[in-house]
């Protein structure tokens, strides 16, 4: 846990993961990500599924929510969806936190490794809120993409981690970066998907970026490391440029959503390249 500014801050895993390495790494060739990031037979690399914890007073705020528990056996096979070591719930539960006692849950965008934990199925398969006290958070550009199904990438939003939230009243739809709580602003980048939501967390001394799937690993700091996955993968670069730029001038924190090994690091650069200039304990 760390102190940035008036929030505690925390590192909660809901697990591990694996996607394709050859769509997590776009153009870059095998030979190169291969060496920090080495597949299985089916080609896949290990992702982490790392969820951020602020609490300050009477607040208790979850950035994101990993895969969740409620997928089919292919759904487990495909992904390789791991908690037997790590869950959302466990690791919340390891903190006293229970599901009821959170008030407020910022999806930064409605990818099904974002948001599939904000729901859960019960005993008779009713698809309910994980949070049932708590108040969502999501770009109205984002949900209007998601419920568009566009064909490029309809298999990343599943139904159950969008309708339980459009019938409850804890949706709180955003439209840009507006200032939700003290001390933490919002970032939208438009690369990787339409309308995510980035969340910066102001301290007097130190601030930290969540910076979701624009930089999910620490391997995706160079410029043109950017992922398949991508929609407009030249703005996810002049994206991240801007992003990274302001990590080094202001020695920002950035964290690393789906990073294995290095959840979260400082920036630095070597002459004209950005790099990890030093892992940080969360």
């Amino acid at each position: 846990m760390r102190q940035i500014g008036k929030y505690h801050v925390q590192l909660i895993d809901a697990g591990r993961y694996r996607l394709d390495g050859g769509a997590m790494f776009g153009v870059v060739p095998r030979t190169l990500w291969e060496k920090k990031n080495p597949p299985d037979e089916l080609n896949r690399i290990l992702l982490a599924l790392n969820t951020l914890l602020l609490t300050r007073d009477d607040r208790i705020i979850m950035i994101d929510s990993g895969v969740g528990t409620k997928f089919t056996e292919k759904f487990q096979m495909m992904y390789a969806v791991d908690n037997s070591e790590y869950s959302l719930i466990s690791s919340l539960k390891a903190e006293n936190i229970f599901p009821e006692d959170v008030t407020d849950v910022i999806i930064t965008h409605l990818h099904f490794d974002h948001a599939g934990g904000t729901t859960y199925s019960d005993e008779m398969g009713n698809v309910k809120l994980q949070f049932p006290n708590a108040t969502h958070y999501i770009q109205k550009r984002q949900l209007e993409w998601a419920l568009k199904g566009f064909a490029r990438d309809r298999a990343s939003y599943i139904s159950d981690n969008i309708n339980p939230h459009l019938k409850s009243n804890k949706l709180r739809i955003l439209d840009g970066p507006e200032k939700i709580f003290e001390n933490i602003e919002i970032i939208i980048s438009d690369g990787h998907t339409i309308a995510q939501q980035l969340l910066l967390v102001k301290g007097k001394n130190e601030n930290l970026l969540y910076a979701a799937d624009l930089l999910p690993m620490s391997s995706h700091i160079p410029l043109p490391w950017v992922m398949a996955y991508d929609l407009y993968p030249v703005t996810t670069i002049q994206e991240k440029e801007n992003i990274l730029r302001r990590a080094v001038d202001e020695e920002w924190f950035v964290f690393f959503e789906h990073d294995p090994e290095v959840s979260c690091g400082i920036i630095g650069q070597d002459h004209n390249k950005f790099i990890l200039k030093s892992p940080v304990k969360l």
